[in-house]
């Protein structure tokens, strides 16, 4: 029996990376186009109808270029930072697809801070793989943050569990609506969060070097640059999808909000400006972690 449940969870886990993927294709181009609306220009429009191949075209070139690894001794540094990325994605893959399923596992949200835990180390890895100085500087700055948000999303998933007796994301959606409405604070906290979990503006301290085109993967190509990339925009969705489930609940509320939220993505990097790195680590440390501790003491 437990056999057959593995097996039942390890395909519901492949189904929904495949789906995702192709999910992450669209909304690649999708993002593309949006942001060619907003600077005034077309985005992609030649490969396919309306340019609807043109993430397909881009994995194909990507897939034929070639680069000679291993011939120095950091190489394979930055396959395990890449491995251990993938294995990120894939952790929030098997989340997605245990709540798919119906399974209710009364620690969803402590399985999600333990997979968040690993972004840190992924970063670095990829960071120092790079051979680059100026990706290592900003991989230390984007882990750096990203340790900053967990202290917070740590406090926010303790703070959820004691309102709703318990951390089953299943029991969750099925028994609350609308949550954003009675913890408004938490919600806005882990919108933020979510991009700098993501590295996404205004939080992109990874590509906030002037000699930095791509960030962390500047040095990165073929299979490596794709999986990064790629992986970067599924943990986007598997966001999006989480911040909806977990605020608003209801089965439609979800699919409005997650659309709602990958629209957002989109428009944040489309219109703001980066936040000074001082700033916001010592607005974050300073501040809504300790209104966060607060509030917890406030509900217990």
């Amino acid at each position: 029996m437990c056999m057959m449940f593995f097996m039942y969870l390890f395909i519901s886990s492949f189904v929904s990376f495949a789906l995702i993927m192709i999910l992450v294709a669209f909304f690649i181009l999708g993002e593309r186009k949006v942001l060619g609306y907003i600077q005034f220009r077309k985005g992609p429009n030649k490969v396919g109808i309306a340019g609807l191949l043109q993430s397909f075209a881009d994995f194909l070139k990507l897939l034929s270029k070639s680069k000679v690894a291993f011939f120095q001794g950091r190489s394979w540094f930055s396959w395990l930072g890449v491995g251990v990325f993938l294995f990120l994605a894939c952790g929030y893959c098997i989340l997605y697809a245990v709540f798919g399923c119906g399974t209710a596992s009364n620690n969803w949200l402590l399985l999600f801070l333990i997979i968040t835990s690993l972004t840190g180390y992924s970063l670095l890895s990829i960071g120092w793989g790079s051979y680059n100085k100026y990706a290592l500087i900003g991989s230390i700055r984007s882990s750096f943050g990203s340790v900053t948000f967990e202290a917070c999303f740590m406090c926010i998933v303790i703070i959820l569990g004691v309102v709703l007796s318990g951390y089953s994301l299943f029991e969750l959606s099925v028994s609350s609506w609308l949550l954003c409405l009675v913890v408004p604070g938490c919600y806005l906290i882990w919108l933020i969060g979510m991009l700098c979990e993501s590295n996404r503006t205004p939080f992109d301290y990874a590509e906030s070097e002037s000699e930095l085109v791509s960030g962390l993967n500047v040095e990165y190509s073929s299979v490596p640059f794709i999986c990064l990339f790629a992986c970067e925009y599924l943990i986007m969705y598997i966001f999006s999808w989480l911040v909806s489930v977990i605020f608003f609940s209801g089965y439609y509320l979800i699919v409005l909000f997650s659309l709602f939220h990958v629209i957002f993505f989109i428009w944040a990097r489309g219109t703001l400006p980066r936040v000074r790195y001082d700033v916001f680590v010592e607005y974050m440390w300073k501040w809504c972690l300790i209104i966060l501790v607060f509030s917890l003491f406030v509900v217990l």
